[in-house]
């Protein structure tokens, strides 16, 4: 059974206290050990979720943080992360796995920081109706699971909306992203992976309302 082993969680609580270059050299042979335990866990999930969607690339971040300029020079991350893209152009949204601990993991999907014509066509479409997206996000299951959208937002309107709209909440948005904590108990059970694919299940109907939006005007005829 493919799990997260406790050591990549306890390797990293170690690191935030000894976040050097002297002390990650001396302990890299052990976190290149666990770090192919979890690539296993990542490998797996990309398995699960091509049984039930496409998805043509897993990509897992490297642990070495760009601080070229960042305030912060502490030269690793202390987290593993990995992203699932789902197949381009007709699917659109994306997955991700994050694994840091004291209860810090979750995942997210969604679209972060969606390029500039996306953004603009998403807009429109919630200023013409949102009443989809508003069934979708008030369906009690995803509730449990998701909660609240989440993600950066402009002060009051975009310019050329009305910022008295009745759908401003979502037209404001400047990301649409859901996300799902896990406490460190959680990561670490034998039925992790299986509640993650169960929840990137879940988010399914709102990738397929979005991919079926970004890949239409606003006429619903089909741009691909």
């Amino acid at each position: 059974m493919t799990t997260v082993p406790d050591s990549a969680l306890e390797f990293f609580r170690k690191l935030e206290k000894n976040n050097n270059r002297e002390w990650f050299t001396e302990k890299k042979a052990e976190f290149k050990k666990i770090e192919a335990e979890v690539k296993k866990v990542y490998n797996e999930i990309y398995n699960n979720l091509n049984k039930h969607d496409e998805v043509d690339k897993l990509k897992m971040f490297r642990i070495y943080r760009d601080v070229r300029f960042s305030k912060d020079k502490t030269p690793y991350k202390t987290h593993f992360g990995g992203s699932f893209h789902r197949k381009k152009p007709e699917l659109r949204g994306g997955y991700y796995l994050h694994i840091q601990p004291n209860n810090e993991s979750f995942i997210a999907t969604g679209f972060w920081e969606p390029h500039k014509d996306d953004l603009l066509r998403i807009r429109k479409e919630f200023e013409m109706d949102a009443s989809e997206m508003r069934k979708i996000m008030s369906d009690k299951k995803f509730r449990s699971i998701w909660g609240e959208l989440v993600g950066d937002e402009v002060k009051t309107a975009p310019k050329g909306f009305d910022k008295e709209h009745e759908n401003i909440d979502l037209i404001k948005k400047k990301m649409y992203i859901f996300t799902r904590k896990f406490t460190d108990k959680e990561v670490t059970s034998n039925n992790f992976i299986n509640t993650v694919d169960d929840s990137f299940k879940t988010i399914r109907p709102f990738f397929n309302y979005m991919s079926d939006v970004l890949t239409t005007n606003l006429n619903g005829e089909s741009l691909i």
